[in-house]
């Protein structure tokens, strides 16, 4: 599982985010919460630079921004925790979305998909289904089928 630590962000055992790349901001949480939600700054954005990072290696780099380009803004990839009612659960929660968000984005692709054929017994279901339902529709139909 991908983890904070005091030097930076474990994304994978090849790729770790310096706590000095990533940027924090605090801000109120919406929604329900006692009088604690209008005082307390307990909503976590997490922001990292993708563009300028200096730990990613090109191919990386290229990955994260081919899988997560919709959710980039300026080239800086985001994340907002607020579920816990605790700044410091947040910020951990925001970390660890952040991670598992760029695991997947550098994961190599998977193999192609084969193409296989439809098997007969299954081609056969389908035509007869296409019947039965044709079949039914006729039976509603107000006017006499050119069969009768």
């Amino acid at each position: 599982m991908p983890s904070p630590t005091r030097h930076g962000l474990v994304v994978s055992p090849s790729l770790t985010i310096p706590r000095a790349e990533l940027t924090e901001r605090f801000s109120r949480s919406s929604g329900p919460g006692g009088q604690g939600v209008n005082t307390t700054d307990s909503r976590v954005e997490l922001s990292w630079d993708v563009e300028r990072s200096a730990v990613l290696s090109r191919v990386q780099r290229e990955r994260i921004v081919a899988r997560t380009g919709h959710r980039l803004v300026d080239g800086v990839l985001t994340v907002t925790a607020s579920e816990h009612r605790e700044q410091r659960r947040n910020r951990d929660a925001a970390a660890h979305r952040l991670a598992a968000l760029v695991a997947d984005a550098v994961a190599p692709p998977g193999p192609a998909r084969r193409a296989t054929r439809r098997t007969r017994g299954s081609q056969e279901r389908r035509l007869k289904a296409k019947k039965q339902r044709s079949a039914t529709k006729r039976m509603r139909s107000s006017r006499p089928s050119r069969d009768d």
